[in-house]
């Protein structure tokens, strides 16, 4: 596995991390004190917030093997995390033992835990950026020789861009994003709302503030323009547990618990 040339990762333990938090909330273990002290008093006030951290890796996993029977065999995942059990090269690889997969984060820990995961996996590779320079991204991933930006690629953003505030334009950055695949590309994106939330569903995201990535909440109408003109799949933009469920028992009446929207589109040769 090839990485770019960069500086040596240093680790900020002086603020909670979000993916670090995430990891927690997973039942992972590279989390630190100050991580826990945060999850602890969002979960106090939201105690079904682990339930929501699943159910955001399980619409991944849904999305993943939609994408790769869709014939999807190359994935840049951008916000991937600290490495927790089904991991999207652990989907892939499974259906397509030959499928590639780059991974990028802004959280150094995230990317060095994931590099040493991944040591002797030549068919994945890790980037150490911010999903707001979405132009060193894809740099970078051409760099790594992985992926292949003349064939259909899925981009996964799952829980990352509510991270991005509206000051940095993350319209913007979708549209790079997008500007940059080819027809047949697959665009995966979860994101976290206000619509239909308690109010202490509300106070806790807003907990995130004290993080170095603090959520910016956006309503359905918002998360379904970041997919620009790309044909949105059935059954379009829902909460997360209503996305393709596995069986109908997965369907929850209160899905909307989890705060969070998903959806998946494709690149038609018509689209941009």
């Amino acid at each position: 596995m090839q990485q770019p040339d960069e500086p040596p990762i240093e680790i900020d333990l002086s603020r909670p991390s979000a993916a670090r938090v995430y990891d927690y909330f997973l039942g992972g273990a590279h989390n630190f004190e100050i991580d826990r002290q945060l999850a602890d008093q969002i979960a106090a006030m939201t105690p079904n917030l682990p339930a929501t951290m699943r159910a955001g890796r399980e619409f991944l996993r849904r999305a993943v093997r939609v994408l790769l029977d869709a014939g999807i065999d190359q994935f840049l995942d951008i916000g991937s995390g600290i490495p927790t059990v089904g991991n999207v090269h652990e989907v892939a690889q499974a259906a397509n033992p030959k499928a590639r997969v780059v991974y990028v984060d802004i959280d150094p820990v995230a990317v060095a835990h994931s590099r040493e995961l991944l040591a002797g996996n030549e068919l994945t590779g890790v980037i150490h950026a911010d999903l707001r320079d979405p132009e060193r991204i894809l740099a970078e991933a051409r760099t790594l020789q992985l992926l292949d930006f003349d064939r259909p690629l899925g981009i996964l953003l799952a829980g990352v861009v509510h991270f991005v505030p509206d000051a940095d334009r993350p319209a913007d950055i979708l549209a790079a994003l997008r500007a940059a695949a080819a027809p047949g590309s697959h665009l995966v994106i979860s994101h976290s709302t206000f619509e239909d939330q308690p109010q202490e569903m509300l106070d806790a995201q807003r907990l995130s503030a004290r993080t170095s990535t603090e959520i910016t909440l956006r309503s359905r109408a918002e998360i379904t323009a970041f997919f620009g003109d790309w044909t949105i799949l059935e059954p379009g933009v829902v909460h997360m547990e209503l996305w393709r469920p596995d069986s109908p028992s997965d369907m929850a009446a209160d899905a909307q618990r989890f705060g969070a929207f998903g959806a998946v589109a494709r690149h038609d040769r018509t689209a941009g």
